[in-house]
């Protein structure tokens, strides 16, 4: 008993540290059953390996794109420690979850590029996009050569996207490209939940209090988010 009140204390506690940060875009309930839900899927370890966050996308978020689930795990990692502590987890599930147009180009240029220009600064490269492009495609039993129909998928997306004509986005190129145009934001891949399965997901976090309607509010909730609803702290 007396450890389940310092448990609750210390989620309370982490709460309100966390929420100081204006990159948070969480309730203090939606704040503290995302880290009951951190407890919950590193099996109350301080951090969540690569695995047990590669689980989370699968199992919650539908994501099945190896590839894409390891860059995503790069994104939420801000220290590169290959591991995701608590603030990690509930920062990066703002940007990823409710994050505004900028802060969700700047999450999808994070996991879109895989070449450094030097240790503060990255690119995504020609090779990064064929290698996206080519991954996430679904090769038409028609086609005998595919490559050669991403090459050209590449060229049309660096004439609309790299500016300078240098071969490569920056990250300026990249955030103008998407602003410009929001249907850019995923376009080597997605990297982002669809609208159902993130709201569905928001409904386990939320503070039942604050629904309006609770009437059919989770209906459509899939079995493996139902193994993980959590009750308000």
């Amino acid at each position: 008993m007396q450890q389940n009140i310092q448990n609750k204390l210390n989620i309370s506690q982490i709460a309100d540290k966390l929420l100081k940060d204006p990159c948070v875009r969480f309730s203090k309930c939606e704040v503290e059953n995302l880290l009951k839900l951190f407890s919950k899927c590193s099996r109350d370890a301080e951090k969540m390996d690569r695995m047990r966050f590669r689980d989370v996308l699968h199992n919650t978020f539908d994501m099945t794109d190896d590839m894409l689930m390891d860059r995503i795990f790069k994104a939420f990692d801000k220290d590169n420690d290959s591991l995701i502590s608590k603030d990690e987890w509930v920062k990066g599930m703002s940007t990823y979850l409710k994050g505004s147009l900028e802060e969700q180009a700047k999450f999808c240029f994070d996991v879109y590029s895989m070449s450094a220009v030097n240790a503060t600064e990255s690119v995504i490269s020609r090779e990064d996009i064929h290698s996206m492009l080519k991954h996430c495609l679904v090769k038409q039993p028609t086609e005998e050569d595919p490559d050669e129909g991403v090459k050209d998928l590449v060229d049309l997306m660096l004439k609309k996207m790299d500016f300078d004509k240098d071969g490569k986005l920056s990250f300026d190129e990249f955030r103008c490209s998407v602003l410009d145009d929001p249907l850019l934001l995923e376009a080597f891949g997605p990297c982002l939940p669809d609208s159902k399965t993130r709201l569905v997901f928001l409904r386990t976090i939320e503070d039942p209090k604050g629904r309006k309607n609770s009437q059919g509010a989770t209906d459509n909730i899939p079995e493996s988010l139902k193994q993980i609803r959590l009750k308000p702290v």
